[in-house]
């Protein structure tokens, strides 16, 4: 049985690519749309080149109402027979109601090694703490930000070098090697963490 992923944007979507060009062969699943709440959004000509589904829901219409505009989210999940959903670089924060939705069906990339870090801005966050390591995480998604079981790690050594940029570029290569692997053992329902 072949299962079908969400992939969620609001970028370039170089994680969507990365999941999307994993799911082939024997793959335990296959991408049924992207969904990006930026009609600008890179990805989604990317995506649409990869020949994929694609919506948008574009948070600009909704503005303040999450309500509604997770109502439109779920819509258009449904609408594609979607089983597991993919947070890659999807930049709104989802409700209760809806993560629990999809409680144990929803995975989410985090560029830090979790739990340090939270939001936003983590590639700055580990160099003005003087960090010795940074990475990234997958994690189960649930109603707490950036929180979750842990399926998943990888990380790199901060050089004395490092900027924001350089540090952030070599951890998104990380990103793109450890995703793929962790989405493919939660469908196949390997719960146990992947450390690189």
């Amino acid at each position: 049985m072949t299962h079908r992923v969400a992939i969620l944007i609001s970028g370039n979507g170089s994680n969507m690519l990365a999941l999307a060009k994993s799911m082939t062969a024997d793959h335990p699943a296959r991408p049924c749309v992207v969904i990006s709440d930026n009609p600008k959004a890179k990805g989604l000509t990317n995506a649409m080149e990869l020949g994929l589904n694609t919506a948008t829901i574009s948070s600009h219409f909704f503005k303040d109402n999450r309500l509604e505009f997770e109502k439109e989210l779920m819509h258009c999940l449904k609408k594609f027979g979607t089983e597991f959903v993919c947070l890659a670089g999807f930049m709104r924060i989802l409700t209760a109601q809806f993560v629990n939705y999809w409680n144990g069906r929803i995975l989410n990339i985090h560029p830090s090694l979790l739990p340090k870090f939270r939001g936003l801005r983590t590639h700055t966050k580990a160099l003005v703490a003087g960090e010795k390591y940074h990475g990234c995480t997958v994690h189960e998604v649930t109603e707490h930000l950036d929180d979750g079981p842990i399926l998943g790690q990888a990380r790199v050594t901060v050089l004395p070098e490092d900027t924001t940029d350089s540090l952030s570029q070599r951890v998104l290569l990380l990103e793109h090697e450890l995703y793929p692997i962790v989405l493919r053992r939660f469908i196949e329902g390997d719960r146990r963490m992947v450390v690189l």
